[in-house]
C-alpha cells in the first residue's frame, strides 16, 4: 500500500493505474471530505478510466488508513500541505500527463487553499488580512502551470470569499478552467453562496443537480455527476491537446 511521510505522520493514498500509459490521457487527484477516505472512490475511479483519466485520491489525516486523529484533521496550511506532497508524487511519476485537481467539501476546500483562494466572505471587511493568512492560506503552494482543471463538490461557504479579482486571497488563474458540481437540497454547504462565487468567476463551469445534496458521488445522482465530471475532464485535457 503506497504511504508518504507527512508533517502529521504516515499518510495514505490510492491509485487506479492504467496497464498501457498509452490509454492515459490526464489525471485527477481526488481530495475526500471530512468522514470519508480513498476507498469510497472506487467506482467514480472506474468511469473516469473509461474516459481515459487516471485517479489518485488521498486518507485526510486521521481517516482511512492514513495517521492522525479523525477528531482533528489539521488546520487548512497543514491540509494544503499534505495535498501538495501528493500532487508532486503525482507529477514525479507522471511527469507529462495533464492534471486536474479534484475536490469534495473539505476536500474542496483544501484544493482552493493550494491556490491561495479558500478565503471565508467575512474576510473582505477586515483590515488585519495577517490574521486571515494565519487559518486561510493566501500563497498559492502550487504553481499555475501545475494544473489544467480544478473540479469542486458541495463547497462550504466559508471558502468562499475569495479568489476573484479585488478580493482577499490569491485570484484563480483567469486560464484555468473550473468546474463545480454542487446539489441544490445541499444543507450542509447551500448552493447560494456558489451561485454568487460562481458569478464572480468568468472561468467556472457551475452543474446543479435537483433532488441532490451534499455528497453527490454517494447519492441516486451518483452515476449522472460522475459521468458529467468525465466528459469535462475529459474536454479540458483533449482541448489542452490542441493548443499545444
Amino acid at each position: 500500500m503506497p504511504f508518504f511521510v507527512g508533517a502529521r505522520g504516515r499518510m495514505h493514498y490510492r491509485r487506479w493505474p492504467f496497464d498501457n500509459d498509452g490509454d492515459r490521457a490526464g489525471v485527477i487527484v481526488l481530495l475526500p471530505g471530512i468522514g470519508q477516505h480513498s476507498g469510497h472512490y472506487h467506482r467514480f475511479a472506474r468511469t473516469a478510466r473509461a474516459a481515459g483519466i487516471e485517479a489518485w485520491a488521498l486518507d485526510t489525516s486521521g481517516y482511512g488508513l492514513s495517521e492522525g486523529d479523525p477528531n482533528n484533521p489539521g488546520t487548512l496550511a497543514e491540509l494544503v500541505a499534505d495535498a501538495t506532497m501528493l500532487i508532486e508524487l503525482v507529477q514525479a511519476e507522471l511527469p507529462h500527463t495533464p492534471l486536474i485537481l479534484m475536490g469534495h467539501s473539505l476536500g474542496a476546500v483544501t484544493a482552493l487553499g493550494a491556490l491561495g483562494a479558500a478565503v471565508p466572505d467575512q474576510a473582505s471587511a477586515t483590515d488585519d488580512l495577517n490574521a486571515v493568512e494565519a487559518d486561510y492560506p493566501r500563497t498559492p503552494s502550487l504553481p499555475p502551470s501545475a494544473l489544467v482543471g480544478l473540479v469542486l463538490s458541495g463547497v462550504p461557504k466559508r471558502a468562499l470569499g475569495g479568489g476573484a479579482p479585488g478580493a482577499p486571497g490569491s485570484p484563480l488563474p483567469g486560464s484555468l478552467p473550473v468546474l463545480a458540481v454542487h446539489g441544490v437540497e445541499d444543507r450542509r454547504a447551500p448552493i447560494d453562496a456558489m451561485r454568487v462565487w460562481t458569478r464572480r468567476h468568468e472561468s467556472v463551469d457551475l452543474r446543479e443537480y435537483a433532488d441532490a445534496g451534499h455528497d453527490l458521488l454517494h447519492e441516486p445522482v451518483h452515476a449522472r455527476v460522475a459521468a458529467d465530471i468525465a466528459e469535462w475532464v475529459q474536454g479540458v485535457v483533449v482541448g489542452l491537446a490542441r493548443h499545444r
